[in-house]
């Protein structure tokens, strides 16, 4: 497994300019991402023994695709505008919004958003066989479940939490980290990377 430093993928697909057309590249790419996050985090796909949502195969997507610094924006700004009170997460605006809602029961898996983009864009920016994009994407899944169930400790309790918070969420989630690992060697080839794609 080789950890020399890489060109995400989106470097590839459009490369950075300069000045303003750098500026508006960012802007699209970032509240693309955030549409990204709010459409999957709206879609709930049956499964056992709970519904699924797509947001963190899209998250994951997002860091692998973007890399560190690009994924970390777009989360911010994701969080920003559900902070602001857009309905941008899951059950909103039926669970309520705003402040209230990240202060809420599941702020803490939110929290781990941030870290998982973290984790999911350094892993693009790496340039990783199978088995290590398998378990950066195993590390970012437990960035959002290990805040997240911290958290809902607050509230309901240790033993809950693990119940109610994580249990029923593994099955998917582990259906998702496949899924993402398929697709991010079927889409991006370049997370394989190439001798003469390194980044200065």
């Amino acid at each position: 497994m080789h950890a020399a430093r890489m060109l995400p993928p989106v470097e590839h697909l459009w490369p950075r300019g300069r000045g303003r057309t750098k500026i508006l590249r960012a802007l699209v790419l970032v509240l693309t991402g955030t549409l990204l996050l709010t459409l999957s985090a709206k879609v709930q796909v049956p499964f056992w023994p709970v519904p699924m949502t797509l947001q963190t195969a899209a998250l994951f997507l997002i860091g692998l695709a973007y890399g560190r610094k690009l994924a970390l924006a777009t989360v911010a700004l994701y969080l920003l505008e559900g902070i602001s009170g857009l309905p941008v997460f899951a059950g909103t605006p039926e669970r309520g919004l705003g402040l209230a809602y990240v202060l809420g029961p599941t702020g803490g898996y939110l929290l781990g958003f941030l870290l998982a983009a973290a984790i999911a864009g350094w892993a693009a920016e790496r340039r990783l066989d199978t088995v290590g994009l398998l378990l950066a994407l195993l590390a970012a899944t437990l960035a959002v479940y290990l805040p997240g169930v911290a958290w809902l400790t607050g509230f309901i309790g240790l033993e809950e939490a693990l119940a109610f918070g994580a249990a029923p969420f593994l099955l998917g989630d582990l259906v998702k980290l496949l899924l993402v690992l398929a697709v991010a060697r079927l889409a991006f080839p370049a997370l394989s990377g190439n001798r003469n794609d390194t980044a200065a």
